[in-house]
C-alpha cells in the first residue's frame, strides 16, 4: 500500500488516502515479530464489532485515533470523535513531510509517503469551537439527567414524576407542555412542589426538600454552562452520517477541551448520543462496512460511579448497536477502565505502552496481556512495558470474527496534520460549512412548559384551567 509520489523533506506531497484501503480493509500498521513485515489491517466488514484503544499518556493513542479516522473516512465511513486535547482537529488539514513521519513510513515499507486532508465538520456543545450541539431535556430523559445531576434514587423518582406529569398534560390537550430546556424543567419541578398534595394520590409523594435539591442541582448545571446544550434546534444525528461527493466519509470532531472541565456532562452527552443512534437507526444486519464509527476518548468517565441502570444501558447499547451498522471504539488508559461485560464486546484491540511502578499497576499490565490471543513469538506482558511511542500491540478480527494473534506493530504515520488547527483555521472551516452553520447557529425558543406555566399562574390562566375541567358543561377546551 503506497502513496503517490512525494519527496522526503518537502513541505507537502499530496497523496490519495484510498491507497491505504484495499480489499475491504484499512491499513493500521506493520508488524515485525521475528518474520517478514506483515500489514496489520482492520477489516471493514468486522469494524462494527467495536474496539478498544488503550495506553498511557504520551504513548501515541491520539495519533492512532487519527490513523483510524483517516482510514475509515477514506473507505467512505463517516466518523464521530471527541477531541479531548484539540490535536485531532489537524485531520482537516494536509500534513507535511515531517522527518519523523517520513522515517516511520520508510521503516514500515510505505514508499513515497504522501499527505492529504480529510472532510471535517466541527461541533461544540458550547458553540465556541464548532457548530452548537443541542438536545431537548425530553430527549435526554430522566435516567441520564439524574446521572448528570448526581441525584439519589428518591430524587430521581421526583424527576420521573415531573416528566410523567408533563406528558399527561400534553395528552390531556396542552401540547405545548414540553420540556425543552432547563428553564422548562425548573418550572415543571417548581410546579411539582406547589401541587405536591394534589398529585400525591396519582404520582406519589413529592417532598419539598427534594424539590429544593433538584432546583439547586439545576442551578449548578446552569453555572457550568450546560444550559447551552439543552434546547433547540436539537441535533439531527443523520447530520453525522454523511459522505462527500467523491465518496469519503465525513469526520465529525467534537471540541471537548472545555467540556472536559465538566466530565459528567461529557460522558452523559456521549452516552445520550450512542442511545440516540441506537434508537433511531434502522436494523441493517451485517454490512460491507459500518454506517458510522464512534471514537469515544476518555471512556473511563462513562463508567466512573455509574449506577447499575446506566451500566446496563451502556452494555445493552454496546452489544446491540452493531446491528444498526455502528462501530464503537472506546479509548482509555487501561483495559481495566472498561467493565468486563462491555469489554467482552470489543473485538478489535490496540494496546499502547503501559507503565508499572506499583504492584497494582503490574497487576493491571498482567490483566491487559491476558485480553489478547497469545502469540508464541511475543511475551505480551513484557512487550506492553517496552513499546515505544507510536508502537502498539494489535489484535484485530478476521475471517468469521476470530481475533488474530497479537502482534507488535508500528502504527503507520497519518497523512493529515499532526497537531491542532489554529483558532482562525477552525473558525474558517466552521463558517464555510453553510448547511450546518445556518441550521444550528441560532437558538430557537418556542412556547413550551415555562411559558405555559407562566400563563397558567396568572389570574386569567387559573380561571381558564378551572373551566377546562368542565368541558362538557361549558364547551371549553384547553
Amino acid at each position: 500500500m503506497t502513496g503517490k509520489s512525494g519527496t522526503p523533506g518537502s513541505q507537502s506531497a499530496i497523496a490519495d488516502p484510498r491507497d491505504y484501503v484495499q480489499d475491504g480493509a484499512v491499513l493500521i500498521g506493520v508488524s515485525k515479530s521475528g518474520h517478514e513485515p506483515a500489514a496489520e489491517t482492520l477489516e471493514l466488514s468486522l469494524a462494527n464489532r467495536h474496539g478498544l484503544v488503550t495506553g498511557a499518556t504520551g504513548t501515541g493513542k491520539t495519533v492512532t485515533l487519527q490513523v483510524l479516522a483517516e482510514g475509515f473516512s477514506a473507505a467512505g465511513v463517516p466518523v464521530f470523535a471527541a477531541d479531548i486535547k484539540g490535536d485531532l482537529s489537524g485531520i482537516a488539514m494536509t500534513g507535511t513531510q515531517a522527518p519523523k513521519l517520513v522515517a516511520r513510513a520508510a521503516e514500515i515499507g510505505i514508499n513515497n509517503y504522501g499527505n492529504a486532508a480529510f472532510p471535517t465538520v466541527f461541533w461544540d456543545i458550547f458553540g465556541d469551537a464548532g457548530h452548537p450541539v443541542r438536545a431537548t431535556v425530553q430527549e435526554m430523559g430522566p435516567l441520564l439527567l439524574s446521572r448528570l445531576m448526581e441525584l439519589t434514587e428518591p430524587q430521581e423518582g421526583v424527576l420521573n414524576i415531573a416528566f410523567r406529569w408533563a406528558a399527561d398534560e400534553r395528552e390531556a390537550g396542552d401540547r405545548n407542555m414540553t420540556i425543552l430546556d432547563l428553564k422548562d424543567l425548573r418550572s415543571v419541578i417548581d410546579e411539582m412542589g406547589k401541587r405536591a398534595s394534589e398529585i400525591r394520590s396519582k404520582y406519589g409523594h413529592v417532598a419539598t426538600s427534594t424539590v429544593g435539591v433538584i432546583q439547586r442541582r439545576l442551578l449548578v448545571l446552569e453555572e457550568q454552562a450546560a444550559d447551552k446544550f439543552f434546547g433547540e434546534p436539537a441535533l439531527d444525528i443523520m447530520d453525522f452520517i454523511k459522505t462527500t461527493p467523491d465518496g469519503r466519509g465525513v469526520v465529525n470532531i467534537l471540541a471537548a477541551e472545555k467540556l472536559m472541565d465538566t466530565p459528567r456532562l461529557y460522558s452523559t452527552f456521549l452516552l445520550w448520543l450512542l442511545t440516540e443512534l441506537f434508537e433511531k437507526l434502522p436494523e441493517v444486519g451485517d454490512l460491507d462496512k459500518p454506517k458510522l464509527v464512534f471514537l469515544f476518548d476518555e471512556a473511563h468517565l462513562l463508567f466512573n460511579e455509574a449506577p447499575k441502570a446506566v451500566l446496563e444501558q451502556i452494555e445493552r447499547v454496546t452489544r446491540l448497536i452493531r446491528s444498526k451498522g455502528v462501530g464503537v471504539y472506546y479509548v482509555t488508559q487501561s483495559p481495566a477502565d472498561v467493565p468486563d461485560r462491555v469489554s467482552a464486546q470489543l473485538g478489535n484491540r490496540i494496546q499502547h505502552a503501559l507503565r508499572a511502578f506499583t504492584p497494582k499497576e503490574q497487576k493491571a499490565i498482567r490483566a491487559a496481556a491476558q485480553t489478547f490471543r497469545s502469540n508464541p513469538a511475543i511475551d505480551t506482558e513484557r512487550a506492553i512495558q517496552e513499546l515505544k511511542v507510536g508502537e502498539a500491540l494489535v489484535s484485530l478480527l478476521h475471517g468469521k470474527g476470530e481475533p488474530s494473534m497479537v502482534e507488535r506493530t508500528l502504527i503507520r504515520p497519518p497523512m493529515s496534520r499532526v497537531g491542532p488547527l489554529t483558532p482562525e483555521e477552525r473558525a474558517s472551516l466552521v463558517e464555510a460549512d453553510k448547511a450546518n452553520f445556518s441550521k444550528y447557529r441560532q437558538t430557537l425558543d418556542r412556547e413550551s412548559a415555562y411559558e405555559r406555566l407562566q400563563s397558567r399562574n396568572t389570574f386569567g390562566g387559573q380561571i381558564k384551567e378551572k373551566l377546562s375541567k368542565f368541558p362538557n358543561i361549558f364547551g371549553f377546551k384547553k
